[in-house]
C-alpha cells in the first residue's frame, strides 16, 4: 500500500499502488491538463495534484471510512453492476444491499410519520461522477463533485434526498438509527449510509 495524498483535492488515503492514476501521480508532482482529461476525462481549468481515488473518503465530507461490503469493492467505485445493487423502491435508484434496505425502513418510518422522503440521486457510476465534476466543481474549491472515484454515491451508500424542511429535520432527528448521516458541509440534501 502507498500512502498518497491530494492537496489541491483534500483526499488523503491508502490506496493499492497499482491503481494508483497517471503513472502513480507522476509521484504526486503536478498533472497536466492533457494527462488529467486523458485519464479522467475531466477538464479542469488548471493543473492539479491529483491522488488516486480512495474509497470512503469524499473531500469535505467527515473523513470517515464507509463500509463498503468486499463483493461491491471488487468492481471498484462506480463501476458497480446494476445487478449487483437493490432498489430502494424509488425510480430507478439503487443502493448497495444494506443501504437500500436501511433507507427503506427510514422512509417507511417517516411515511408513518407523514413525512416524505424523496430521492434525486443514489448510486452514480464513475462517469457520471466525471460529468459531475464537470457541470458543479469539485467541493473542495467550492463546488459540489467528489474527486471522480471516491464519492460515496459510487459505492452506492449515498442518496441525495428531496424533502421539505420538516422533512429535513425529521432526518436530522433519526437517520441515525437506521445508519445514515449528514456527512457533507453545504449539502443537507447528501446522506450517507455509515452502518
Amino acid at each position: 500500500m502507498t500512502d498518497v495524498a491530494a492537496v489541491a483535492v483534500g483526499v488523503t488515503g491508502t490506496v493499492p499502488a497499482a491503481r494508483t492514476p497517471i503513472t502513480e501521480a507522476r509521484q504526486l508532482g503536478a498533472v497536466t491538463l492533457q494527462e488529467m482529461s486523458t485519464t479522467w476525462r475531466v477538464a479542469l481549468d488548471r493543473p492539479v495534484l491529483v491522488s488516486a481515488p480512495v474509497a470512503g473518503v469524499r473531500s469535505g465530507s467527515s473523513g470517515s471510512d464507509l463500509n463498503v461490503p468486499a463483493e461491491l469493492r471488487a468492481y471498484g467505485n462506480g463501476r458497480i453492476p446494476r445487478e449487483a445493487l437493490e432498489t430502494i423502491g424509488i425510480g430507478q435508484h439503487r443502493l448497495a444491499t444494506a443501504a437500500a434496505q436501511a433507507f427503506k425502513s427510514m422512509r417507511a418510518s417517516a411515511a408513518a410519520e407523514g413525512v416524505d422522503i424523496g430521492v434525486t440521486d443514489s448510486y452514480r457510476p464513475y462517469d457520471e461522477q466525471v460529468d459531475l465534476v464537470r457541470r458543479k466543481g469539485l467541493y473542495s474549491q467550492g463546488g459540489y463533485a467528489a474527486v471522480p472515484g471516491t464519492s460515496p454515491h459510487g459505492w452506492g451508500l449515498a442518496v441525495d434526498v428531496d424533502v421539505t424542511p420538516d422533512g429535513l429535520a425529521w432526518l436530522r432527528a433519526n437517520a441515525g438509527r437506521f445508519g445514515f448521516v449528514e456527512a457533507v458541509p453545504r449539502e443537507p440534501w447528501h446522506w450517507e449510509y455509515h452502518a
